[in-house]
């Protein structure tokens, strides 16, 4: 059986692209858990107006009906609102720990945003530092099959099943790194660093662009990343350290 997966934003869409992450799966159960409040929510508050604009007639109810006017309604209304928001709060603040939430990293990575271009450093390494720029592909350097202002020239490679630590700054104005597939949204800062882990279940390549108004050619710094199995990951990053 072959499994196509979705890793690209396509035309029309409007539900989420195929997780890689817990991250993504986490914020897909949270998304899909409040819809279902917000269905309900939303079905009910439209019954009520249309009760209302029905019942609140003097020709046809000249005497207040006592469903307009029940105590015991009021204290039911301004109770489940409350018992909503507790029901929704306990999974957002699970969710909310889990991204803040880093563990051991086995590889870290600092991506910089650029005015316009991304610049990623490997600095776990003894043999020296694996640092790269990458830019955005023109449209007549694409290759067959290759998405337009969406592919790089120099591709950020990560292993699957492996802690990774991302670091994120920028050297110039606010960036901000965002791949959809794995659920990461991280703010570049100037001389500030922050950090996210990833997590990546699956291989695969993940698109994502800069998602802060960074400038004129915002629409042109887009993010590639290449989940490989580990022995890949070993063979492409020793083939960088001895191009070095």
């Amino acid at each position: 059986m072959i499994i196509g997966y979705i890793d690209v934003a396509t035309s029309w869409q409007i539900g989420f692209q195929d997780p890689a992450t817990p991250l993504i799966v986490g914020i897909i159960n949270f998304h899909n858990f409040v819809i279902f409040f917000l269905t309900v929510i939303g079905t009910l508050v439209f019954w009520l107006l249309y009760r209302i604009i029905t019942l609140f007639n003097s020709k046809i109810h000249p005497v207040p009906s006592r469903f307009t006017h029940c105590a015991s309604l009021e204290i039911v209304w301004t109770i489940l609102p409350i018992v909503i928001l507790i029901l929704i709060a306990i999974p957002s603040f699970a969710l909310l720990y889990c991204f803040e939430e880093i563990v051991t990293p086995t590889v870290t990575v600092k991506a910089i945003g650029h005015q316009w271009y991304w610049s990623y450093e490997y600095s776990d390494y003894k043999e020296g530092e694996l640092n790269f720029d990458s830019y955005i592909l023109a449209e007549d350097d694409l290759f067959l099959g290759g998405l337009r202002l969406l592919e790089v020239d120099r591709r950020l490679v990560l292993p699957t099943d492996t802690h990774v630590r991302l670091l994120a700054s920028s050297a110039d104005v606010l960036h901000s790194w965002a791949v959809p597939s794995l659920g990461i949204k991280i703010d570049c800062c100037p001389g500030r660093l922050n950090q996210i882990a990833i997590y990546i279940v699956r291989e695969g390549t993940f698109y994502g662009q800069c998602s802060e108004l960074c400038g004129i050619n915002h629409g042109f710094i887009p993010i590639v990343v290449d989940a490989v199995n580990h022995n890949d990951y070993i063979k492409w990053v020793a083939q960088k350290l001895e191009a070095a």
